[in-house]
């Protein structure tokens, strides 16, 4: 990563060999695989999904920008947060986050998915970034609305899961009002 991208309370950096055990404390939980296509992980999908990870990473062509949210308290993995460039031409890109249940609710998500808009727009040069999330995610759809992000449709039956086919909702977020937004938390408005 170019720059640290951190705010008073955690911070992203590229994630490492060792992380699996701290990634597992959390993709092991059912509650947080509850919305996702995997999960619960075992040990050895937590491994695997890092041992991914650090692959993407050292591509130079890279297109996966995935970061271990590191909580600056107690110096603890609590979760990760990503982006990935979807199409190169249109400069498109999606986010995603997840964290462990402990840190749920103070806003933490919200500014990890602020921290990956931003980092888009400015360092990737993207003209819009989008995300999606299960209809019945109330939390990650409050997420994407506080991020800035809006709701711009529902994509139907569109993510196998393990009991059927999933909907997803679609929010997103232009660079003018990125550009807009930012002025705007600059000026104090």
């Amino acid at each position: 990563m170019e720059t640290e991208l951190s705010t008073h309370r955690f911070y992203l950096r590229e994630f490492e060999k060792g992380d699996w055990p701290a990634v597992h404390r959390y993709a092991a939980l059912e509650a947080v695989s509850r919305y996702q296509p995997w999960g619960p992980n075992t040990e050895e999908d937590s491994r695997t999904y890092v041992k991914q990870l650090l692959e993407h990473a050292a591509k130079t062509d890279r297109i996966q920008f995935a970061y271990a949210v590191v909580w600056k308290e107690n110096g603890q993995l609590i979760g990760a947060g990503e982006l990935f460039l979807q199409d190169a031409v249109n400069r498109v890109g999606e986010i995603g986050y997840i964290l462990h249940p402990d840190y749920w609710g103070k806003g933490i998500a919200t500014e990890v998915a602020e921290l990956l808009i931003g980092y888009g727009f400015s360092k990737q040069g993207l003209h819009r970034i989008f995300a999606t999330c299960d209809p019945a995610n109330a939390g990650s759809k409050k997420v994407l609305q506080k991020a800035g992000m809006m709701w711009e449709g529902t994509l139907r039956e569109n993510l196998r899961m393990k009991d059927g086919w999933r909907d997803s909702l679609i929010y997103g977020m232009l660079e003018q009002e990125w550009q807009s937004r930012s002025a705007s938390s600059w000026l104090g408005e």
